[in-house]
């Protein structure tokens, strides 16, 4: 059985569950390799069983070596859940509170019905059991996600170097798009954020048919998926000479985001890493305009664990990847943001970006 699944059993029995019940996609994924879109596991000391329909039945059985399929028809949970919880009889039964909606927890419990009382387990919801796993990567993971940040970064560099007055902010979330899928990114991590002008005050500005114009910051936040993994970038830039506005918020920002890239520790809270970036852009009177968190953990989900927030009390250690960008934002003006991807060795940070830093092009 892969190492995944023995480190999740590992946190079974510290916490005292006899099987878990898996319906999150990212985990399913990350402990089975299944990357079907439907399908559940159920895992206990002894057993590892996939459910799924009969789309992917042939696929489990390419991706999924180390587990037992299920045949699910319809996606009932009474036609397959009972028999197997009669061959496990476990006592307790934990699930993903997380990611389990009203009505599944109800199909759950209705499901359990059909069980005789004496085999009936204890519901147990759980919070990040896998997900306490997935926080620190393994090196496959690293190389994967290495690489997803290097295809972001080149197709910054080949789309910003063509930006020009004219262009609008949809034409530019294409090709970065486009640029990053002939790389072999399998789609973007998430909606490629370009925001020009008095739209880059907004932190996820979506966007639109407005052309960007000579003098006005643009900021560009984008990533790749790659075999499920994310990158995340952010760039900030001027199309033609910075005013004194975008060159003191840019130095801020920028001094702001090398400050806490050098100084980030493993045994760090999240809270301490956040206030690496924050003190300075507070000292520069910009406090009130950085409203966002300084970081967020990336991987299969591209926001996730660790958070690297003013309220974040998670301790950052090795292993740990996660985004630095802070950012200012003047409602009217616009706004900046850099962000680059660190993961945490030997104690300090190593920094996976190469995009450049270009506070301006000459148009």
């Amino acid at each position: 059985m892969n190492q995944r699944v023995q480190r999740l059993r590992q946190r079974l029995a510290d916490e005292g569950h006899d099987a878990v019940f898996i319906s999150a996609p990212e985990n399913r994924r990350y402990l089975s390799g299944f990357t079907g879109s439907a399908g559940y596991l159920i895992v206990s000391q002894e057993h590892a069983y996939v459910a799924t329909d009969f789309r992917y039945w042939e696929q489990v059985g390419r991706q999924s070596p180390d587990f037992e399929l299920v045949k699910m028809t319809q996606g009932d949970l009474r036609t397959w859940l009972v028999p197997v919880l009669e061959r496990i009889q476990p006592a307790t039964l934990a699930f993903e509170a997380g990611n389990a909606t009203f009505a599944f927890h109800t199909t759950l419990k209705e499901s359990l019905k059909k069980l005789r009382p004496a085999l009936r387990p204890r519901l147990v919801p759980t919070l990040e059991l896998v997900e306490g796993l997935r926080i620190v990567k393994d090196e496959e993971e690293l190389q994967i996600i290495t690489r997803a940040v290097e295809i972001a970064d080149q197709a910054y560099m080949e789309v910003s170097a063509g930006l020009e007055p004219g262009v609008t902010e949809r034409e530019i979330a294409w090709r970065l798009e486009k640029s990053m899928r002939e790389q072999g990114a399998e789609s973007t991590s998430f909606d490629i954020i370009v925001a020009a002008g008095p739209n880059a005050a907004m932190p996820h500005h979506r966007p639109t048919d407005r052309p960007v114009e000579k003098d006005e910051p643009i900021i560009i936040d984008m990533g790749a998926r790659l075999q499920g993994y994310c990158s995340d970038l952010s760039r900030t830039t001027f199309l033609g000479k910075p005013d004194d506005t975008y060159r003191r918020v840019y130095d801020v920002v920028l001094g702001a985001q090398e400050t806490a890239i050098a100084a980030v520790q493993s045994g760090m809270t999240g809270h301490d890493a956040d206030r690496l970036a924050r003190d300075v852009i507070e000292k520069a009177g910009y406090g009130e305009q950085f409203g966002h968190g300084t970081g967020h953990g990336v991987g299969l989900v591209i926001h996730e664990n660790p958070r690297v927030a003013r309220n974040a009390k998670n301790e950052l250690s090795d292993g740990m990847v996660f985004t630095v960008e802070p950012g200012v934002y003047l409602p009217g003006w616009g706004g900046v943001r850099i962000e680059d991807i660190v993961v945490l060795e030997n104690g300090s940070s190593r920094n996976l970006t190469r995009a450049p830093k270009t506070d301006a092009l000459a148009v």
